[in-house]
């Protein structure tokens, strides 16, 4: 690299002095005196006699530029060298060790991330267990309340028949007119009735009999019956009154179009507290099996319940009118005959007077505690409880209902006294 320099130094020495020569002249006239030169002005001999003179020095300058150089040139060389075998190195490295590591250390993230799932997932199945714990505590809790209750029954002496009262009707108001003053099993047998059939009679301490329709008390009785059992009735009468059942369609069609007074209907409810509300409609009727048991009434009388049947505007319908149930046929899983697409009875497995589908249902599935979910419903995840939504939510199962009726005669209207612009019937809600 060195001696391919030096020429060129040289022509560039060369070129200047010529080049300060043509500037100047040859003319002794113009020349300027310059020690570095001599006593003469420089011509093209003078030079190169500068040259020859001043070489040695310029060539030995040249030759330690050369060593210089020549070293410059070897570090050069030895930093490539070893800038390519550090780029060798690491990528050496990465080959054998890093990728190694790195792929150590992504399989360790992987596994971080999937146990913290498997944490949270098991975090949620230790949650549902413990509500599904807490659930099962509290029934147990009830079943061992109602074992203490079953122990006590089993102390009393056996019965070898039924106490049935000797006093008959045609429904409980005549029977207390007839001189009833217990409640109790009696014999009832409707006007247009082929026989009497046995019932339950609430009688109170102002005369007047009720004749029982329907009694949720523990869930003892499932009531995911088919149409044949809820024509005909399901479920126990007992003297106690301490039973579940059904009186049956064809029962209370005879009992409720009997005669010109009309019925009043009255619906008592129970939550899991111990509350209590109910609910009374008048002019009750249920139409024959002709026309599927229709249920038909004239207008809420009173109540702290509210009025569920006239229906409640969910959010998945358009309003109320879906879900108001004067007027509706009775359905079965087995038998359909309400306004949806489907079958209400079918997806909710009861009997009830369905619309599309309800905002009360009492013989819904029995839940302990109350509370339920979509979930707790099963498949079909609608609100297949014990429900009367203008009281409770339509998640939310009663403890008890009752389903009675009277004639509207026996009831005294209170002069002067209001409720919401109900008349309230005296004595009514103390029973």
């Amino acid at each position: 690299m060195a001696l391919s320099l030096l020429p060129t130094v040289a022509g560039f020495v060369f070129l200047a002095c010529v080049t300060l020569a043509q500037q100047r002249g040859d003319n002794t006239e113009t020349c300027t005196q310059d020690n570095a030169f001599g006593k003469y002005c420089p011509t093209t001999c003078g030079v190169a006699d500068y040259l020859n003179r001043y070489q040695p020095a310029l060539n030995k300058d040249l030759n330690d530029m050369e060593q210089i150089l020549n070293r410059i040139a070897n570090d050069t060389a030895g930093a490539a060298e070893k800038v390519t075998y550090m780029k060798d190195s690491a990528t050496q490295q990465k080959k054998s060790g890093s990728d190694v590591y790195y792929k150590k250390s992504s399989d360790m993230l992987n596994e971080v991330t999937r146990f913290e799932k498997s944490i949270v997932e098991q975090e949620s199945q230790i949650n549902n267990l413990q509500a599904v714990l807490e659930s099962n505590e509290k029934r147990m809790l009830d079943l061992k309340q109602m074992s203490i209750q079953l122990e006590q029954k089993c102390k009393e002496p056996c019965k070898d028949t039924v106490d049935i009262k000797t006093v008959t009707g045609k429904d409980c108001q005549d029977v207390a007119n007839k001189g009833a003053k217990t409640s109790g099993l009696y014999y009832v047998k409707p006007l247009k009735a082929t026989q009497q059939f046995l019932v339950y009679c609430e009688i109170d301490s102002f005369g007047r009999g009720f004749t029982v329709l329907q009694r949720r008390r523990d869930g003892s009785v499932d009531f995911n019956k088919n149409w044949v059992q809820y024509k005909e009735g399901f479920g126990y009468l007992s003297p106690g009154d301490t039973t579940e059942f059904w009186l049956g369609n064809e029962k209370i069609h005879l009992l409720s179009t009997q005669g010109t007074i009309p019925y009043v209907l009255r619906i008592q409810l129970t939550d899991w507290d111990g509350n209590k509300k109910f609910a009374d409609y008048t002019m009750f009727k249920v139409g024959p099996e002709a026309d599927m048991y229709r249920l038909t009434y004239g207008y809420y009388l009173d109540g702290d319940a509210g009025d569920a049947f006239d229906g409640v505007a969910f959010k998945e319908h358009v309003d109320k009118y879906h879900t108001a149930h004067n007027g509706m046929q009775f359905s079965t899983p087995d038998k359909d005959n309400d306004k949806y697409s489907g079958s209400c009875a079918l997806q909710e497995g009861t009997g009830w007077w369905m619309n599309r589908c309800h905002a009360a249902q009492l013989n819904g599935k029995y839940y302990q505690g109350g509370k339920y979910s979509v979930k707790d419903s099963g498949e079909s995840g609608y609100d297949n409880g014990i429900i009367w939504t203008t009281w409770q939510t339509r998640w939310y199962s009663l403890k008890e209902t009752t389903m009675k009726i009277i004639p509207l005669n026996r009831l005294t209207i209170v002069e002067g006294q209001q409720t919401g612009g109900v008349k309230q019937l005296q004595g009514l809600g103390d029973i």
